[in-house]
């Protein structure tokens, strides 16, 4: 009756892994560097590869329920390998498969779709920690410089992204189903960039990039044009859904979902003046 979760190490794959220790079930988790893993005791660490199904069968055995990500890889490029997957779902008994999408419907979502298994697509629609790709900016400068910036989405603390997924898992009766998870307000940039001032007390300030200087710096980091043009597409004019905030964490988990202000406390510090962090001047945790 074991729980298996790709992307373990990932912003919402920890979090998939905390709720479901705090189940009570057993964890498997799938990495391509258990060395590096820095997961809980508990959890039973295993290598393997999305993107090379071929080696995945003894990951997969024993396991019931199956959180799987869609996109993978050193690149996070959308994944080719579903029909490999559901077929490796289907030969080991598995029950139910929460697919993590990244933006867009792919392969894997279409292989479960036809599977017959039972399966629940979780679009998250922009993670809370996204904002920590900030923080040596703001840290060292003061200063953000991103595109888009008056943009806003429903930002979801990765967090709940997990309780959702992992709810699901262990409770089933969402065969079938798909659902947008969202915090609780629409943010700009500029608008989470405010937040993060007010909770670490300082003046920040934000220059807004165009869409080819953006292009130009995913480019530095090693982005394939495929991201790229997921990145643009998703933040120039994200989906209706991508700023409507809808009740899915209260309804499946019971509880609120979190609000970004929360989320700016618990990782102020990471924000904070380089020396302030280790004086404690970071602001509220």
């Amino acid at each position: 009756m074991t729980y298996l979760v790709t992307g373990a190490t990932g912003k919402a794959g920890r979090h998939v892994v905390d709720h479901l220790l705090r189940a009570g079930v057993p964890v498997r988790a799938l990495t391509r560097n258990a060395g590096r893993a820095d997961l809980p005791e508990e959890v039973e660490v295993v290598e393997g590869d999305l993107t090379d199904p071929g080696g995945l069968a003894p990951a997969l055995e024993g396991v019931v329920g199956l959180h799987l990500l869609t996109a993978a890889g050193d690149d996070y490029a959308t994944l080719r390998t579903g029909p490999e997957l559901v077929e490796l779902a289907r030969r080991a008994g598995v029950r139910r498969v929460t697919l993590l999408w990244n933006g867009r419907l792919g392969p894997v979502e279409e292989a479960f779709e036809d599977s017959g298994l039972e399966w629940t697509r979780i679009e998250a629609v922009d993670y809370m920690s996204n904002t920590l790709g900030w923080a040596e900016s703001i840290r060292t400068e003061g200063m953000v410089r991103e595109p888009f910036a008056d943009v806003p989405t429903a930002v979801v603390d990765e967090a709940d992204v997990g309780a959702v997924a992992a709810t699901v898992l262990v409770r089933g009766g969402h065969g079938g189903r798909s659902y947008s998870v969202t915090g609780p307000q629409r943010l700009t940039a500029r608008q989470r960039l405010a937040a993060i001032a007010e909770a670490t007390g300082r003046k920040l300030g934000f220059e807004e990039l165009t869409v080819e200087q953006a292009r130009a710096r995913w480019r530095a980091v090693g982005h394939s044009e495929e991201v790229i043009e997921i990145l643009v597409s998703w933040h120039a004019n994200p989906p209706a859904a991508a700023a409507t905030v809808v009740p899915t964490v209260r309804e499946i988990t019971g509880r609120e979902p979190g609000t970004f202000a929360a989320w700016v406390a618990r990782h102020a510090e990471l924000f904070a003046p380089e020396g302030a962090a280790q004086k404690g001047a970071a602001g509220p945790r």
